[in-house]
């Protein structure tokens, strides 16, 4: 039975589609070809929980649903994994009233 994760990273969201029986290790290696980073250096955190998902363990394991969200973050040089940033789109107006503003 398919079905599609939403994996974030800053402002971009990749849309992948899965099985609830592929293990992470699978799902980091599909990512792979896309941020050209090896899986090693990926950490893959479900949201809003905030559970690092563990590379073993399949998406129906660690209860990852379908059109789940799914932060990932990237190896920093320093050996540690950066934090999570993800933009939302209200990161991006303001509402009206709080400007007292325009009327569009």
């Amino acid at each position: 039975m398919a079905m599609y994760i939403r994996v974030k990273r800053n402002r971009t969201t990749y849309f992948l589609q899965c099985d609830p029986t592929e293990t992470i290790l699978q799902i980091k290696e599909k990512l792979y070809n896309l941020v050209d980073q090896p899986v090693n250096d990926q950490r893959l955190i479900l949201m809003p929980a905030g559970d690092v998902l563990e590379d073993s363990k399949s998406l129906a394991d660690q209860k990852v649903e379908n059109d789940a969200v799914v932060a990932l973050t990237l190896r920093k040089d320093d050996n540690e994994f950066e934090d999570v940033n993800i933009v939302r789109a209200t990161d991006f107006y303001q509402s009206r009233d709080s400007e007292g503003g325009a009327n569009w």
